[in-house]
């Protein structure tokens, strides 16, 4: 078995055997599809027509998205806590169900502050379903083989862009934005609901002992050096990787390619991300936590530079989403063992809440920015240049992320 203890090993990849609810890894796969593809992944690929149709500012209705992610990672942390101590049944089905009302608030919304308060409801959403209550639900369940059941959301949930950027774009070919909304609302509906409320109700286990890591208890940890160093390096890391998912549309249009094209390139790096996501567990195994969180970190810089530096043609700009894609599936993945590989797992929700809060935040913050950012830089291959070089420095901060060793007794 792992020593979780041992912060420089690769990361738990066990097998114990404990009791599991089958049902619950199959349906988290499903609605982490469906959330991140409807809630998330539809809006890249509507806001032009959203914006031409209404005539209100992209960037305004970009920050209306950026203000939902922001909401995200602040409710996230109580989401974590709550998560802790009662499981995550009642927190996801609630979520889903604020999912569909948001979505058709921002369907129907018949002006711009009727919009945003859609997206910030959208926010609770997101807090509530995405990938970090799922991961704390894994994580305890399914503890010490976590890493395996996390891979496998994440290979589906990387999926979610593959399977809705381009459904989105198919709909919205054939009508409005609004009833686009609509349908995807009924998706939305359909799918996570039922499956959150039926397949996660099962007992919820005790949190185990704390490593010795993290025996002062979760405030200790969240105030330690090496915790703030990991959350700035993860934070400007998430702020470049967000910000190329949004971007890259646009990216591709001022390089003359249609939105189609622009919709597939985008939905082809989601399977890039599940490509990315089936090495991570050798990855973890064969390197320690401090080389693989800088690696990675400086692998999104590199992609993100290639992209800034090649116009064309289409083939390579699509080979590099999926490289960039690759990437940030395994930095999915580095995000949610984070505090495995270094703390254990007995304040894994809040511990992970509070570290995914400012990524998060940096996320929320990312399309706003770099929409903001792009005319004045000179185009978006020059702001994305800008956030190959704030990846770069992400990797440096990544460095002192190495905790310091204590001496052997004697």
């Amino acid at each position: 078995m792992t020593d979780l203890s041992t912060p420089e090993r690769g990361a738990a990849t066990g097998t114990g055997v404990r009791s599991r609810p089958r049902a619950a890894l199959p349906a988290l796969c499903a609605t982490q599809i469906t959330s991140w593809g409807i809630v998330y992944y539809a809006f890249p690929v509507l806001n032009p027509a959203i914006t031409a149709d209404t005539g209100w500012p992209a960037g305004a209705t970009t920050a209306a998205f950026s203000a939902a992610l922001l909401v995200s990672a602040i409710a996230g942390i109580r989401v974590g806590r709550i998560i802790d101590h009662r499981g995550p049944r009642t927190v996801m089905t609630a979520g889903s169900v604020l999912g569909v009302l948001s979505v058709l608030i921002v369907a129907a919304a018949p002006n711009l502050p009727i919009f945003i308060a859609g997206w910030l409801l959208a926010g609770l959403a997101m807090a509530s379903t995405f990938y970090q209550p799922a991961f704390a639900a894994l994580t305890r369940w399914w503890a010490p083989d976590h890493v395996r059941a996390l891979t496998i959301v994440t290979l589906a949930g990387g999926l979610a862009s593959t399977v809705f950027a381009p459904l989105t774009a198919a709909l919205a070919a054939h009508m409005s934005w609004r009833a686009t909304y609509v349908v995807l609302a009924s998706v939305l509906a359909a799918v996570t609901i039922p499956a959150h409320a039926i397949a996660l109700n099962a007992p919820w286990p005790k949190a185990p002992p704390a490593t010795a890591r993290a025996a002062g208890g979760a405030d200790q940890v969240a105030r330690s050096r090496q915790f703030w160093m990991l959350a700035a390096a993860l934070t400007l890391s998430a702020f470049t990787v967000y910000a190329v998912v949004v971007a890259l549309v646009p990216l591709m249009l001022e390089r003359g390619f249609t939105t189609t094209e622009a919709a597939w390139a985008l939905g082809l790096g989601g399977a890039g991300q599940t490509l990315g996501r089936t090495l991570y567990a050798t990855l973890a195994r064969r390197t320690g936590v401090t080389a693989r969180t800088v690696a990675l970190i400086a692998l999104g810089g590199l992609t993100t530079a290639a992209l800034a530096l090649a116009p064309g043609p289409y083939t390579l700009l699509v080979a590099l989403s999926v490289a960039a894609g690759m990437v940030r599936g395994n930095l999915t993945l580095l995000q949610a063992t984070a505090i495995t590989d270094r703390w254990g797992t007995t304040h894994y929700g809040r511990l992970s809440g509070l570290l995914a809060a400012p990524a998060t935040a940096a996320s929320a913050l990312a399309p706003f920015a770099g929409a903001a950012l792009a005319a004045p830089l000179g185009g978006y291959p020059h702001l994305f240049g800008l956030l190959a070089l704030v990846a770069g420095l992400a990797a440096l901060v990544a460095l002192a992320t190495r905790p310091t060793r204590r001496a052997p007794p004697g």
